[in-house]
């Protein structure tokens, strides 16, 4: 290997080969098995022949085409169990991270205050407060997104996410 670190290019390979060559967690395989359905024949093993190359290359034209074709008829059902497997590690995921979060429930009539965001005019600097209000839930939708009214009975007609407002409490 080359000690430069202008010369990066000659290590290019070996770095892709070794990322494309690694058992994904998500997925259960690796990125070169995903797409071409056969595990990577390392440059050593092209090198130094071991059982498995010499294995292949005894097979005369038809057989591979047969093993081939046979191997391409279930790389569909590899694919599903890869999807399968992905589903279940996310399911995983968002019930690990899921665990501890309270949902937010907001009734009809309760009073809310709104963020105020960096882009919007009321943000005037560092000192300026972060809320403003107070709102009244005109109704609430679907997903958590609700429709606020102003407390003289003004109702916005776009809804906001529950996430950018927090209860007031008189």
């Amino acid at each position: 290997m080359i000690e430069k670190h202008k010369q990066w290019h000659e290590k290019l390979s070996f770095a892709l080969l070794g990322y494309f060559t690694t058992v994904r967690t998500s997925t259960g395989a690796t990125p070169f098995m995903l797409v071409y359905d056969t595990e990577a024949v390392i440059p050593a093993e092209v090198e130094i022949p071991s059982l498995r190359i010499m294995q292949e290359a005894e097979l005369d034209s038809a057989k591979w085409v047969k093993s081939h074709y046979v191997q391409l008829a279930l790389i569909d059902g590899k694919r599903m169990n890869v999807v399968c497997h992905g589903q279940l590690y996310q399911n995983r995921m968002s019930g690990a991270s899921n665990k501890r979060v309270k949902p937010r429930r907001f009734a009809l009539g309760k009073l809310l205050l709104k963020k105020i965001f960096p882009h919007q005019d009321e943000a005037k600097g560092k000192f300026s407060p972060n809320w403003q209000g107070p709102y009244v839930v005109h109704r609430v939708q679907i997903g958590g997104a609700l429709i606020l009214a102003e407390m003289g009975g003004e109702v916005w007609s776009k809804p906001i996410n529950s996430d950018e407002v927090k209860r007031y409490y008189v």
